[in-house]
């Protein structure tokens, strides 16, 4: 019987400049008692940034359906991206994002407007511990991978959430960059955030989601919860229980 060969789909991605973090611990033993937002601020005058700026220019331009912007940077310029522009919500004709071993800390909400992303790669990307709400609006979205034991709450030793606070001013958002509208209805933000996780399948994965909602009626028109993890929005810290079972 002749041994089976599985390609390695990531062979050409670059994996250097890559930050260690154990945020969330590795096990149930490690795990910690609280957690918090990775702090970090993205350098918009960074080399980094600004090539990859150009490489999303480049890639609206000519209509690419599969995108791999961390491969055309250096492993400097790839350490100095800690999360995406808002541009690649301009990415309208990309189906394959590819983000492996990225440096990233968050995803911003704008990912909400590639509207034919098919499949979601940020694979070993490990400062990558929870989505914007936004990411569902992928409806084309079938296919993820997803190191989900760097997730907040995920199934394999359930990790804490941040704290949210009740209201935050809209130009203050934990966990974001910036935030322009509502993760629901997308309305104007003109009564402060009410901040949410929720924990739901998009693609292939479980994912912690949070939602930047502008009133509590939009908390309330959330969908239920994946089963087996909190089963309505919460807004994290150790108080929250969680399942103890897996998937």
């Amino acid at each position: 019987m002749e041994k089976q060969l599985w390609p390695n789909r990531f062979a050409e991605s670059g994996t250097g400049g890559r930050e260690s973090c154990r945020c969330v611990g590795y096990s149930a033993r490690t795990r910690p008692d609280e957690v918090e937002f990775h702090p970090e601020q993205q350098d918009t005058n960074a080399p980094g940034w600004l090539h990859l700026l150009e490489i999303i220019d480049e890639a609206v331009a000519d209509g690419r359906e599969k995108f791999r912007p961390l491969d055309e940077l250096d492993a400097e310029e790839r350490r100095q991206v800690i999360t995406l522009p808002a541009a690649i919500g301009r990415l309208t004709k990309v189906k394959h994002l590819v983000l492996y071993g990225s440096n990233l800390v968050r995803i911003p909400p704008e990912i909400g407007g590639m509207t034919a992303l098919a499949w979601f790669e940020p694979y070993t990307s490990h400062r990558l511990h929870w989505f914007p709400y936004e990411l569902t609006r992928c409806a084309n979205l079938r296919h993820s991978t997803v190191s989900t034991r760097a997730l907040y709450g995920n199934y394999k030793f359930r990790p804490p959430f941040p704290a949210l606070r009740p209201v935050t001013p809209a130009t203050e958002p934990l966990g974001a960059d910036h935030v322009t509208s509502c993760s629901v209805c997308d309305g104007p933000l003109t009564d402060g955030l009410r901040q949410v996780w929720l924990t739901r399948a998009v693609g292939s994965d479980v994912l912690p989601l949070l939602v930047n909602a502008c009133s509590e009626a939009c908390v309330e028109a959330l969908p239920p919860g994946r089963a087996n993890y909190v089963p309505t929005p919460h807004r994290g810290g150790p108080g929250v229980v969680q399942p103890t079972s897996g998937r």
